[in-house]
């Protein structure tokens, strides 16, 4: 089987080991949950198309699939932030960062409080 060595592929393959380097425990019920808590995009409010599990703290920077630092954003906030640090890329595409932060603490708390801890096997 031939390896793709394409920029894209490499970047895929590099992600896919530092995902599988860390522990990522968000469940789909969690997910749901967290959904329904934001109610659209977490950075634009987007209520419109699919919402994808972003990262506040991009994978690249440390970041895991967990319930502290996922958010759903849409499309286009998702592809945009990349794996920029959310504070500076809120600022640039001159979004509320304030907003968000407040808001992002609160539904963290309230979601994290109403959903049992997963325990590892």
């Amino acid at each position: 089987m031939a390896v793709s060595n394409s920029r894209r592929a490499r970047a895929a393959r590099r992600r896919k080991r530092r995902v599988a380097a860390v522990v990522n425990d968000l469940t789909d019920a969690q997910w749901e949950t967290i959904k329904t808590a934001w109610g659209g995009c977490a950075y634009c409010g987007s209520t419109t198309g699919t919402l994808q599990r972003d990262c506040v703290m991009a994978i690249s920077r440390g970041g895991r699939y967990t319930i502290d630092n996922v958010v759903p954003a849409c499309v286009a906030c998702n592809a945009s932030k990349c794996n920029d640090e959310v504070t500076g890329w809120l600022r640039r595409k001159r979004l509320d960062e304030r907003l968000f932060l407040e808001r992002y603490v609160r539904l963290r708390a309230e979601v994290t409080a109403q959903t049992p801890k997963v325990q590892p096997e």
